[in-house]
């Protein structure tokens, strides 16, 4: 923490009791106090005003400065209780606390606050207490509110004033009012590099690329002057798209600038660098900088992980902690995501802990990667009372929540915290309806899908797309209406892709449509001719159908056009070592013993009413052959070995990553009963929480 030089402080509080400071001395130390965030000493101050009887009810400059010093230094809740406490409030009163309540991402308090404060008609409106408005309304995706708070804007005449007008450009691009925003631009008497600035920043944060290179053409064409924010924001639109060529020549364009190159632009290079697949130049960036701040490290942390460099990564953070150099909230969910994006539950959990030591789980960036790990590496009970925790929370909050219940097949939770999204009066995004269709396809909710389509999205003014589209056609096709599905598949306004059609045509498979299926599997493979998955599930279908001169003529396609089929791998974590096994393995050192544990548990199962599921086997061969194919496969090596080397009662954790198929299903359900023990796995789809027999899916997937 930066300290303050005790010479002001020792001066006010040596004074007698009795004796009479001038009233601008603890204002001004107070703003110091909390222009440093330095907590510490103005908490003694407020004890001087308290003790001196200083603080009375009429002392609004006084109080106000309070007010700034505890919602700077992170003590909303104080800043609070002293707001609400006075009897007269001013404009600046209002400002304080909402500046407060948006840096600790309560963007949904400043709104209430700023209704509360125009309800009143006393307090006259400045140009900053609309920027932290619109600033909110960005944060919590709230247009509607924006649109108000710009109307207002326009009555008090503010709406000239550059912050105001760069706050509305940026909170229309942000919220995907893409149009409103550059309308605004284009209205304005001269549209300077500040006001570019703002929609390019909206444009590239909320993926709007293409926009964004005709905002950057139109800046080119009329000569603009590039300044730090721009060069970050340029960096940023280089990055999305993933052009290294134009990232390259940005570089060179702003070392011959005679822009100051600070962290923040530096950590920009190396975030463009690493998101165009270029480590080494990032790399190169980062070591020739002598002073390195934690935003550095973060980037170039990021980076590495961005370009599937794990182990350069962890290093670097180690190696950072040896310097000295203390890891922030973006540091921490920068490697909290890394860690859910590969599934790696026992770095998460260190990281979870050094998290609680650093004190930064009231961040909602913190919260949000936390939920997200837990999620995807399989706990969704940790990721909920992490959730249940957040003191705030953002939309992307509510949309990890919501598509991790459904992910994980709890889709009645899903649906439970989105009704609960709504009713904390958080605005539901293209994400949030992404999660509740995938929640109702894995309910076989049709009606009430079709209802959230067809009703609620356009209510809200959210334009659907090819996701959404895609748990549709899922959810029509999992309740057998492949027609219905087809038809679907036909009347939408976006071009669908492979994955849409495979859906559809895995749907033939479970249902044994196989004349539907062949005309599927045509449509895929004239978008994607050497489509191996569309291969592999007609030779399935043809398998079950026991028609195996199509099995033939699919492995001889696969032949003549060198489409090898995916191989079923599947891996547990045991005391810090990954295991993975390929199906029918006998490359791990522990295979014989593990065949065995096998052979042990399809015994104990068989009893149960487990009999092997042939049909899902596509070879020509004798049924006891058969048998021994579905024996071996990836998953039950897996969660065999769990059960040998994970202590007794402890859950296991399996990740596949090919569909779970229905012999293994029924498999692993039943060991789950015999064992007593809860066994997870992650298929590329979906979650299976298998339980005492039963499994979270309720056999529909």
């Amino acid at each position: 923490m930066l300290r303050l030089p005790l010479k002001p402080y020792r001066l006010l509080l040596s004074k007698p009791c009795h004796s009479s400071s001038t009233p601008q001395e603890p204002v001004k130390l107070l703003k110091l106090s909390a222009d440093t965030k330095n907590l510490k000493n103005g908490k003694i101050i407020h004890a001087h005003l308290i003790i001196t009887n200083k603080t009375t009810e009429n002392n609004i400059t006084e109080i106000n400065s309070l007010v700034n010093l505890y919602a700077k230094c992170d003590e909303i809740l104080i800043a609070r209780q002293l707001f609400d406490k006075m009897p007269h409030r001013n404009v600046v009163s209002w400002s304080s606390l909402m500046a407060g309540y948006l840096h600790n991402g309560g963007s949904l308090e400043v709104i209430r606050l700023f209704k509360d404060m125009i309800s009143q008609n006393n307090v006259a409106l400045n140009e900053y207490i609309f920027a932290t408005v619109l600033a909110s309304c960005s944060d919590s995706g709230r247009v509607e509110e924006g649109v108000q708070c710009h109307c207002f804007a326009l009555k008090s005449g503010l709406v000239l004033h550059q912050y105001v007008n760069n706050a509305l450009i940026h909170m229309y691009s942000k919220c995907l009012s893409v149009k409103e925003a550059v309308c605004i631009c284009d209205s304005m008497p001269t549209t300077d590099i500040f006001a570019y600035n703002s929609i390019l920043t909206g444009l590239v944060e909320n993926g709007h690329v293409i926009e964004g290179v005709k905002v950057l053409t139109k800046m080119a064409a009329e000569n603009v002057k590039w300044d730090v924010v721009t060069y970050v924001n340029v960096f940023g639109l280089c990055g999305s798209v993933k052009y290294l060529p134009l990232g390259l020549q940005v570089h060179g364009k702003m070392l011959m600038s005679n822009v100051k190159c600070d962290a923040y632009v530096n950590s920009s290079i190396i975030n463009m660098y690493g998101r165009c697949g270029d480590a080494k130049n990032a790399r190169k960036v980062f070591h020739r900088l002598q002073n390195r701040s934690v935003v550095l490290w973060t980037a170039m942390i990021s980076a590495y992980f961005q370009n599937g460099c794990l182990e350069e990564a962890l290093s670097l953070f180690a190696k950072m902690k040896l310097e000295d150099v203390i890891p922030n909230e973006i540091t921490f969910a920068v490697l909290l995501d890394a860690s859910a994006g590969l599934s790696a539950l026992r770095l998460g959990r260190l990281l979870h802990a050094s998290v609680e030591k650093s004190g930064f789980t009231d961040h909602v960036i913190v919260g949000n990667a936390l939920t997200k790990m837990y999620a995807k590496g399989g706990i969704i009970e940790s990721a909920d009372k992490i959730f249940e925790k957040m003191r705030y929370r953002d939309v992307i909050s509510w949309n990890v929540m919501i598509c991790g219940y459904s992910h994980h097949g709890f889709a009645n939770d899903a649906l439970h915290v989105f009704k609960e999204m709504l009713a904390a009066q958080e605005i539901p995004n293209y994400v949030t309806f992404v999660g509740v269709l995938s929640a109702c396809s894995h309910l076989g909710m049709v009606q009430e899908g079709l209802y959230y389509l067809n009703c609620i999205m356009k209510q809200i003014g959210i334009e659907p797309g090819l996701e959404h589209y895609t748990c549709i056609i899922s959810l029509l096709s999992k309740a057998g209406r492949l027609e219905d599905a087809l038809n679907f598949m036909s009347s939408i306004p976006v071009k669908l892709d492979v994955v849409a059609w495979r859906t559809l045509l895995n749907a033939c498979h479970v249902h044994q449509n196989h004349d539907l299926g062949k005309h599927v599997a045509e449509q895929i493979l004239q978008m994607d001719f050497n489509d191996a998955g569309t291969y592999t599930l007609l030779s399935n279908m043809y398998a079950k159908a026991k028609k195996w001169d199509g099995v033939v003529e699919m492995r001889k396609l696969m032949r003549e056009k060198n489409i090898k089929k995916e191989p079923g791998v599947s891996w547990i974590e045991i005391r810090n070592a990954t295991h993975v096994f390929i199906s029918e393995d006998i490359k791990h050192p522990e295979y014989s013993q593990i065949y065995e544990k096998i052979k042990e548990l399809l015994a104990m199962i068989k009893p149960l009413g487990y009999a092997p599921n042939i049909s899902w086997v596509v070879h020509d061969v004798e049924d006891e052959q058969k048998e021994d194919y579905l024996s071996f496969h990836s998953e039950k090596l897996a969660v065999a070995y769990g059960l040998m080397r994970m202590p007794l009662g402890s859950p296991i954790i399996v990740i596949k990553n090919l569909r779970i198929c229905e012999d293994c299903h029924m498999a692993v359900k039943l060991i789950s009963k015999v064992t007593n023990r809860k066994i997870t796995v992650r298929d590329a789809n979906r979650f299976h929480h298998f339980q005492n027999g039963l499994c979270s899916c309720a056999d529909y997937w």
